[in-house]
């Protein structure tokens, strides 16, 4: 926020007299306002619709009579002489009317002699074309972890309760991604629940964080529940996040090294794509926040958007996971043409570290400059699982059923399933389960068998789209699994040589 009230006067002396401030904190940023207008010694006045303009923004602040309309509160500025900074508070549904941007385009002149400026606030800017190049827009970030601090020292205080200073750091982490309000009513949840701010307390502020995140049309924080080792195969993929696992440490960055900023995952439908962008959260021990698209382009698309990116931003390092990218950004029409332009300037410049997992299944849509280098650090290529993988698929499924995999001929079952999918690999196991079930008996290695050679996979049945898949990928992006026929040959060269 201190940068945000910086930038303000600074936009004022370079004659910007129209600011729009994104923010969905009132109260918040009103303060902000008010405190940069106190050390400005300028005047302060606030418009309402329901209270029309008046001097100050407390309670007890002069109302000004015939402002309740804006443009009565726009005719009132011409009233007041010197600096000043005038508070618009419900401008947005009113910059339809054509009368009423006239007006501000014709204030411009008179707002920038007097050195006055014209704030407008609300949850997303609501622009006219008219005035797109004339107004400033700035986001108001969520609160910051000296903000944070400070929230919660004076709650301690006050309370009179002792935190140690890495608990205390632990409650400002679980507490970013939060509004203040928000923040001030889940530690106002833990004192009526007797709660101490202990260790297990910790717990149970990220539970509440998680239940207000739920109110959020497109964001879910997810917990990780998988970890590299539920992952079967794709080698290339694992080393190169291996690689990456400290990369968000100041370790890394006195060695020079960027932060990662995302992984694009293409490639076969049910192949683990998504169960990788879990694992990276799990592997970096990252928060992980998914966003849903469909949702978002159901709704407001450009509002949500710059909500998913406030919040993410707020709990960097952080891992934003957008699953099927394709069928949201890259969707028809002008509105998600903007949103998904808006997203790769966000991509290509983002200071904060937010590690972006797109996973996609139907390349042929995606625009070049999705792919282009700078937004994504690497694009991997996604394949059906081969003899190996596969074998290591079905010992991770045998084991979460709490099976023993050398009680069964794996390989076999393995080199029977071609072309199937990670996906169609653990419904193989289950359904071989239902089968001894239904005898009253334990899951043979016929049963397996049988499951194997009765099922058809996806793959067959959409051979060219796959086909299609593997051409458009081989030249433009990395295969996340290792070639097993080059390994294959070399370890058969190797044994000749070594019998030679």
């Amino acid at each position: 926020m201190e940068e945000l009230l910086a930038r303000i006067p600074q936009l004022v002396a370079a004659r910007y007299p129209l600011i729009w401030v994104q923010s969905a904190e009132e109260d918040r940023v009103e303060r902000g306002i008010a405190k940069i207008a106190t050390a400005s010694g300028v005047q302060l006045y606030r418009w309402r619709s329901t209270s029309g303009m008046q001097l100050g923004v407390a309670a007890d602040g002069v109302q000004l009579p015939e402002t309740l309309t804006m443009i009565g509160g726009l005719a009132h500025i011409s009233r007041v002489d010197g600096p000043a900074f005038f508070l618009f508070e419900d401008a947005a549904e009113h910059m339809g009317d054509a009368s009423l941007v006239r007006r501000l385009r014709d204030l411009e002149p008179e707002l920038e002699q007097r050195r006055q400026a014209i704030v407008f606030l609300s949850h997303t800017a609501t622009v006219p074309r008219e005035l797109e190049k004339d107004i400033a827009v700035l986001d108001a970030p969520l609160p910051d972890r000296k903000e944070i601090a400070k929230l919660l020292a004076v709650l301690l205080d006050r309370r009179q309760i002792a935190v140690p200073p890495e608990r205390f750091d632990q409650f400002i982490t679980a507490s970013l991604g939060l509004t203040e309000k928000e923040i001030k009513r889940a530690y106002a949840r833990m004192l009526l629940e007797g709660r101490q701010f202990e260790d297990k307390d910790v717990a149970a502020l990220l539970e509440e964080k998680a239940r207000m995140l739920r109110r959020s049309k497109f964001l879910e924080f997810i917990k990780p529940d998988m970890g590299m080792s539920q992952v079967g195969g794709l080698e290339n993929l694992k080393d190169w996040l291996n690689e990456r696992t400290p990369s968000f440490s100041d370790r890394a960055r006195q060695y020079g090294l960027p932060e990662p900023k995302g992984l694009f995952l293409l490639g076969v439908q049910g192949c683990g794509k998504s169960l990788s962008a879990k694992a990276v959260a799990d592997l970096w021990h990252l928060p992980l926040l998914r966003l849903d698209v469909a949702t978002l382009f159901a709704g407001r698309a450009e509002e949500g958007l710059g909500d998913t990116i406030r919040i993410a931003e707020s709990l960097a390092p952080v891992v934003l996971w957008i699953d099927e990218i394709e069928k949201g950004f890259l969707s028809d029409g002008a509105g998600s043409g903007r949103v998904f332009g808006s997203f790769l300037t966000w991509m290509q410049d983002k200071q904060k570290p937010v590690f972006v997992v797109a996973t996609a299944n139907d390349v042929r849509a995606l625009p070049p400059e999705l792919l282009r280098k700078g937004r994504f650090d690497e694009i991997f290529f996604v394949d059906l699982p081969n003899v190996h993988e596969r074998l290591q698929i079905l010992e991770i499924h045998l084991r979460r059923k709490n099976r023993n995999p050398e009680d069964y001929d794996l390989l076999a079952v393995a080199e029977d399933t071609e072309r199937y999918s990670g996906a169609e690999l653990e419904q193989l196991v289950v359904a071989a389960l239902f089968r001894g079930f239904s005898a009253g008996r334990e899951m043979s290695q016929a049963d397996l068998a049988r499951v194997a050679r009765d099922t058809i996979p996806l793959a067959v049945t959409m051979d060219d789209r796959l086909k299609e898949l593997r051409e458009w990928a081989r030249p433009r992006a990395r295969p996340a699994s290792v070639d097993t026929r080059r390994v294959a040959f070399f370890a058969d060269w190797s044994t000749e040589d070594v019998h030679e």
